[in-house]
């Protein structure tokens, strides 16, 4: 997660260059785009901020008094959210992705339920088997290709590396170390997700943005849990 957004932080600082109070610190620019994705989540319309593409500090700022994308927007709140539009940008994530993400081969389907899931970065999950790599569209399809050894079968015991990606840094992490929120308003390709963190901190930030039900570990995860997520009863 440091890394992550130490990356960020790099890559940015031109562009905060503009910003008479650029000269925080690290740690303090981080939590500013945190606190800008849930000012955007919580008092922000969607739409009217995809209509702001401007790439400085200086340019945001006046784009948000033109379009009024948000509500009650204070002064902090609107700093925050500036730093959290200037993390998006296309170009930033790339360079990240290209780092920590994992790498996804064009027009990979997932092995559970065959969408192509290229256009689905930010959820990509990955099993590799005696050196084949399956990846996934979720958590929940990556879980029941793991559980459900009648459907799927293969040798567990070769299973060389299972990994996702985190929901805010994007970054590729040890599934069984990560730690997931279920029951959030969020959803990801494939309807109701089990939404992965590398860090305790960040999915009790995203249960508490996100109205979720819990948070939970790798070991945590059942058959029932996993079918549940799709509507359906699971009796083992």
């Amino acid at each position: 997660m440091k890394t992550t957004l130490l990356l960020v932080l790099l890559l940015l600082s031109s562009v905060f260059a503009e910003d008479s109070n650029s000269k925080i610190s690290e740690k303090r620019q981080a939590k500013l785009i945190q606190k800008g994705e849930r000012v955007s989540n919580k008092l922000c319309d969607e739409k009217k901020l995809s209509k702001i593409k401007t790439k400085t500090f200086d340019e945001i700022s006046k784009e948000i008094d033109k379009v009024k994308p948000c509500i009650a927007l204070n002064k902090r709140n609107k700093k925050a959210l500036i730093y959290f539009l200037l993390s998006k940008d296309k170009d930033i994530n790339s360079s990240i992705q290209k780092e920590e993400s994992i790498v996804l081969p064009k027009d990979s389907k997932c092995p559970v339920c065959g969408m192509i899931i290229n256009k689905y970065p930010k959820w990509v999950a990955l099993i590799e088997v005696e050196g084949k790599k399956h990846y996934f569209d979720g958590v929940k399809d990556m879980m029941k290709f793991y559980i459900f050894d009648a459907d799927f079968p293969y040798d567990r015991s070769k299973i060389e590396e299972i990994k996702v990606t985190d929901f805010y840094t994007l970054k590729g992490i040890d599934a069984k170390e990560a730690f997931y929120v279920l029951g959030s308003n969020i959803y990801g390709p494939m309807g109701n997700e089990l939404v992965p963190f590398e860090t305790k901190k960040e999915a009790q930030n995203f249960m508490k943005d996100h109205k979720a039900e819990k948070i939970i570990k790798f070991q945590d995860i059942t058959p029932k849990i996993v079918m549940a997520l799709d509507g359906i009863e699971y009796n083992e």
